[in-house]
């Protein structure tokens, strides 16, 4: 599995002074998209409805609304 591109703009493209640590999304060879974000775990699963559930080795990660909002142009509709 590998990054094939990012999906949405740049943080640098996105204000990030240094461009270096902020969230980002990435399509990935598979198929599937990778996310960075804020790890936001322990504050948001008891916050998950009724009918979500995560696996032990999944994380909830926050991702700003700019970010998810600049991509959507390049998430592919199927």
């Amino acid at each position: 599995m590998k990054i094939v591109r990012r999906i949405g703009a740049s943080p640098r493209e996105r204000g990030s002074l240094s461009g270096d640590t902020c969230p980002d999304i990435f399509e990935l060879s598979d198929g599937n998209f990778a996310v960075i974000g804020t790890e936001a775990t322990a504050t948001l699963d008891a916050e998950l409805p009724a009918d979500a559930a995560r696996a032990d080795y999944e994380r909830i990660v926050i991702v700003s609304r700019e970010t998810l909002i600049r991509a959507k142009a390049d998430i592919p509709d199927a």
